[in-house]
């Protein structure tokens, strides 16, 4: 069952160019990183550590990023990767990790 924030986040973002993956209606995650990016998002913008429309924006800017460098082969296409993207662009810019500590955490 979806909180109020995670109701208004979610519905936010539907019909629009960063809507989330839908199977049957639900929320769909192919892996189980990207069902905990997604909680991470959530949490980190309810316990306003960002505004989810900034958290919208970056994602935004990222899918249109990913489209401009894949204009004929999409076969690569992950929205959970966009969103990782955005994910850690919104946490930078808000100051709750630094870009070296996270290119630490991925050079592991």
């Amino acid at each position: 069952m979806l909180t109020q924030f995670e109701h208004f986040a979610v519905t936010e973002m539907m019909g629009n160019t960063d809507n989330p993956p839908r199977a049957n209606g639900s929320l769909c995650f192919g892996s189980e990183w990207e069902r905990k990016a997604f909680g991470m998002a959530l949490a980190l913008a309810k316990d306003g550590f960002f505004e989810w429309d900034e958290f919208r924006d970056e994602l935004i800017g990222a899918i249109g990023a990913w489209e401009a460098a894949h204009p004929v082969d999409r076969s690569s296409w992950n929205y959970y990767d966009q969103f990782l993207a955005a994910l850690e662009k919104a946490v930078v810019k808000s100051g709750v990790i630094d870009a070296d500590e996270i290119k630490a955490a991925f050079a592991d």
